[in-house]
């Protein structure tokens, strides 16, 4: 039987999770391990760490982090950000994670994911795409955590990354990232429809309707959701100290919250699926 598998993403900036609006305005919510450890022991399949500062600042530092989370949880984790060369990810995978995420190399050297996937295999390199419409309505990717626009159509990309050895694509929509306003199915579907491996939709969850209808109309394999978790993982958690240089402190200072998302569990997602005939791992 197939399994749809749920993903939590956190993007880490320095030593803190942060969040933001159209993948720009980051603010601080916490500590990325804290986080972690809860959707580990509340059922969340998998985990994703992503170094959004990484390739702009030409870096990786989250390989302390990846082994603290490594060692307190028994369930896959993909880290993303900054990996330019076969060593970097040789090292993060010594450090703990099981899957690699790239797009900034995989632009500037697309060998980078042949050469990957023979010698770790594929099951352990995905390839992120990032990705918007233009006023045309064609889809184009982009790097550096939207920063960067590359002028390559994401169709053509996402099919091309799969050739060259990419275990599974995890899209995310730029349009819609942290606006709680749905997921771009359109472009999910058309992925999912020009590929065969495994599709992650990622980008705009703001309710659970938001992933059964990814999942059903956007023919999504996993969904990685960040905000739609996060604003209510915030008020169950022990707070601690985060680094105030490495983002804005405003939100979680004055204990906000977030109105555009509902406030969900990893348990209460997975049982609206199970209702809505999703198949799930319990």
């Amino acid at each position: 039987m197939k399994y749809t598998r749920i993903i939590s993403r956190l993007d880490i900036k320095g030593p803190n999770l942060v969040k933001g609006i159209h993948m720009e305005g980051l603010r601080v919510l916490g500590k990325p391990e804290d986080f972690a450890r809860y959707y580990y022991e509340n059922g969340i399949d998998e985990l994703m760490y992503q170094d959004v500062v990484a390739s702009l600042y030409q870096r990786n530092s989250l390989l302390k982090i990846i082994e603290k989370t490594a060692n307190a949880i028994s369930i896959p984790l993909t880290v993303g950000g900054g990996i330019r060369t076969l060593k970097d990810i040789s090292n993060l995978l010594e450090c703990g994670a099981d899957k690699v995420s790239i797009n900034t190399s995989a632009i500037k050297n697309p060998n980078i994911i042949e050469e990957a996937a023979k010698i770790f295999g594929s099951s352990t390199i995905v390839v992120a795409i990032e990705t918007s419409k233009d006023s045309n309505g064609t889809h184009l990717a982009f790097t550096d955590n939207g920063r960067e626009f590359t002028g390559i159509e994401t169709l053509k990309w996402a099919k091309e990354m799969e050739n060259r050895g990419a275990g599974e694509i995890f899209l995310t929509s730029i349009d819609k990232d942290g606006t709680g306003e749905g997921f771009d199915n359109e472009i999910i579907s058309l992925v999912s429809e020009k590929v065969t491996i495994p599709v992650i939709a990622h980008g705009g969850a703001g309710n659970k309707e938001d992933v059964v209808n990814v999942i059903k109309e956007g023919k999504a394999d996993a969904v990685a959701i960040s905000s739609l978790l996060h604003y209510n993982t915030i008020n169950k958690i022990k707070f601690n100290s985060v680094n105030e240089q490495e983002g804005n402190l405003e939100f979680i200072n004055a204990k906000k919250k977030f109105k555009k998302f509902d406030l969900l569990s990893v348990g209460s997602l997975k049982r609206y699926l199970i209702k809505n005939k999703i198949s799930i791992r319990v």
